[in-house]
């Protein structure tokens, strides 16, 4: 019997916060019904919003992967004057107001900003078009992605990638065959809170690329929207929302543990 009162205290210690995460999201289920859901769902905008938004969050995946995966490597494996300062800077995006991450976007980029002028003589209007949906998303959500690669790349043992270079591997095929390999998991669950995180981005995209239906309108925008017109569909966005982030999130996750169990 005794045995079982430091697990009956940690379970009873962790009840609140649990309550406090799992009741507003059941309530907010249990809001929609199926007649709801399919309503809501065969408008036109809500479609758009829908698939703006994967498409939106999927170009953002990528791009981090292309762009923070050499940033990532280069902060896991060298130490250099001003890493400290580089390292902060990734980081602001993460604690800083949505707000402020779009009011930045849009005084560099805007029509009227730093580069305005440049790009506009290129043809390239940024601001307030579907390219800014990404920029915006890349921006705040990025840090996510290359702070778990940075802690993925420097958990691999570099004996194992002198080992393969004794062998004769070069240094592509070490990274390649050996430091991705083992760092995958990180690099999968860094891409996943990314795109979590830009799916769910709101505060600079509203403020960089506006909310126009159909064109940059995404599903938390029109969730907004949505909140102040017709709750109906606040509510139903929300819990389509919920359902997309809460199975990707589930499926990856089972897929990583299963290749850990594997190896």
């Amino acid at each position: 019997m005794r045995r079982s009162w430091p697990g009956l205290l940690l379970i009873v210690a962790s009840l609140p916060l649990l309550l406090l995460l799992s009741v507003p999201l059941a309530t907010l289920v249990r809001r929609v019904d199926i007649a709801t859901l399919r309503a809501v769902l065969a408008e036109r905008d809500i479609q758009q919003a829908i698939s703006l938004s994967l498409i939106t969050t999927s170009f953002t995946a990528v791009i981090c992967v292309i762009l923070g995966t050499p940033l990532a490597y280069l902060l896991a494996r060298r130490r250099f004057r001003g890493r400290l300062l580089l390292d902060t800077l990734i980081d602001l995006p993460m604690v800083l107001p949505p707000s402020v991450a779009g009011i930045a976007l849009l005084v560099a980029f805007g029509r009227r900003g730093f580069f305005g002028p440049q790009l506009t003589e290129l043809g390239i209007e940024l601001a307030f078009s579907r390219a800014a949906v990404v920029v915006a998303q890349v921006f705040v959500a990025a840090p996510y992605y290359v702070k778990s690669t940075v802690v993925g790349f420097s958990s691999v043992e570099r004996e194992l990638e002198y080992a393969a270079a004794i062998d004769g591997a070069n240094t592509a095929q070490v990274f390649r065959f050996i430091t991705l390999p083992l760092a995958a998991p990180a690099l999968i669950g860094g891409l996943i809170m990314t795109w979590a995180r830009a799916l769910g981005e709101f505060g600079a995209t509203i403020i960089f690329a506006g909310n126009f239906p159909g064109r940059t309108q995404t599903m938390p925008l029109a969730i907004y929207l949505g909140f102040e017109l017709e709750l109906r569909i606040a509510i139903t966005l929300s819990v389509v929302l919920l359902a997309i982030s809460f199975a990707v999130l589930f499926i990856v996750k089972g897929l990583l543990r299963a290749r850990l169990l594997w190896q």
